[in-house]
């Protein structure tokens, strides 16, 4: 019996073998193949360092085959690598093999078609779980692909790199930890390229995670960078996630920024480049963030999140950024796909150009108190939020709104509620005017949603 609870709203994640298993995966591979259309074409497949890929991967792989597709195989690269591989090279389709941060026993895929367009639920996943399940995937192909190795690495730092101007960089220090994910393989070719000085942590691949685990939102996950920082005094730290797709920064104070003001303060910068672009942000990020943007000249679009959304959205409105408070960092000439790696350049040349440190540029822009993303295990979500709507209605609103889970804001503070798409979660966001409204309504919601 297969779980159908592992095809999610932006990917394919399930526990290796228990819910994830070879069989399953050599199926997507075939039904990928059969729902795209990709007979007699070429997939690009690559993986992180989870101790489940390369099976999986290879079991992917010939699932791929069997349906009559070639398949570029670029083994150990991060997720980021593999979208600029399919929209760089052409290919009508890729699949990276990877649970991003979640906990090592996880695995998962992420599918993307021509232009590295995202696969979600309602566009490619759930049709390729609807044809597993029906049994009707089509038998072998009468002439199965065959199987290319490839290197993308040089070619990716090479892109990444054409998006700030390097020879004017002034030498910064900055401490990377890789998290023994594939930042630890993608990163050097960066720097080699760059007068900035970089101290590394954990830049090991290793699937069992051994210092900390792949979830650099987490504050307890940045402790030992955030300690390095200040010893180093570098001008500033970066966290990725396992994939390497997310990244959190880490100021020279070695306080984190939260996502979304990272990417408030690389829209300031997208905007500077390009005035008067637009910008896409998601549901969750802070009010600060479209502020800066319409102060700016620019146009804000708010939107659910989700890559799988809000790519789509990007394009939609030609936009040049998109972030969330997540980590993930969108790029229109980066074939609208996020990347931790430019996210982390933008912010270098940012300190570069300005010549003040990461919590100045932030201040002028950091104008509210978040609360920051808090998880709670909640059997009944939907009662649960809809108990939480009814109680903060009747307090007298100013606005509600469904567009990501439950938004509700009031004059002077506003939060969001909403279930995760890839864990049994319910996830908060507060913020306030002031420290006493934040912790006092974070603190009321709390006791509300854990009862």
């Amino acid at each position: 019996m297969i779980d159908e609870s592992v095809f999610k709203a932006y990917d394919i994640r399930g526990v290796y073998p228990d819910t994830l298993d070879e069989d399953l995966a050599r199926d997507i591979g075939r039904a990928y193949v059969n729902h795209l259309g990709l007979s007699g074409s070429r997939v690009i497949v690559a993986r992180d360092m989870r101790l489940s890929g390369e099976t999986l991967g290879q079991a992917f792989i010939e699932g791929v085959t069997q349906a009559g597709a070639d398949v570029l195989d670029l083994g150990l690269v991060s997720t980021d690598a593999l979208y600029f591989a399919v929209g760089h090279l052409g290919e009508p389709g890729g699949a990276m093999i990877t649970a991003s941060h979640n906990p090592k026993e996880y695995n998962g895929f992420k599918l993307c078609r021509e232009d590295a367009i995202a696969l979600s639920l309602e566009e490619g996943i759930g049709q390729i779980r609807d044809l597993i399940l029906s049994g009707k995937t089509p038998g072998a192909a009468n002439f199965p692909g065959s199987v290319e190795e490839g290197e993308i690495s040089e070619d990716y730092a090479e892109h990444c790199l054409g998006f700030i101007q390097t020879e004017n960089l002034r030498p910064l220090k900055i401490v990377v930890d890789a998290g023994n994910g594939m930042a630890g393989k993608m990163v050097p070719p960066i720097f080699e390229r760059l007068p900035l000085e970089y101290i590394p942590m954990y830049f090991e691949l290793d699937g069992d995670f051994p210092n900390h685990p792949p979830s650099p939102i987490e504050p307890e996950n940045t402790e030992a960078l955030r300690k390095r920082v200040v010893e180093e005094e570098a001008d500033f730290g970066v966290a990725f996630d396992g994939d390497a797709d997310r990244v959190f920064v880490i100021d020279e104070k070695g306080e984190v920024v939260s996502g979304d003001l990272l990417a408030t303060l690389v829209a300031k910068s997208v905007l500077e480049k390009e005035p008067g672009a637009t910008i896409v942000y998601s549901a969750v990020c802070s009010k600060a963030f479209p502020e800066l943007v319409e102060r700016e000249g620019g146009t804000a679009i708010r939107t659910k999140a989700g890559h799988s959304i809000i790519k789509p959205q990007m394009r939609k409105h030609d936009a040049a950024f998109g972030g969330e408070h997540s980590g993930h960092f969108y790029f229109r000439d980066n074939y609208f796909a996020d990347s931790g790696i430019i996210a982390m350049l933008t912010v270098a040349e940012l300190v570069s150009n300005q010549e003040k440190p990461v919590s100045e540029l932030l201040s002028p822009i950091d104008l509210y108190v978040r609360s920051g993303e808090i998880n709670s295990e909640v059997d009944d979500q939907e009662d649960v939020m809809q108990k939480v709507e009814e109680h903060y209605t009747e307090r007298g609103a100013d606005n509600v709104d469904h567009l990501d889970g439950l938004t509700i804001e009031f004059s002077d503070w506003w939060f969001n509620l909403r279930p995760s798409n890839t864990e049994p979660l319910l996830r908060l966001n507060v913020e306030a005017e002031n420290h006493e409204t934040m912790e006092q309504k974070r603190d009321e919601l709390l006791g509300m949603i854990r009862g």
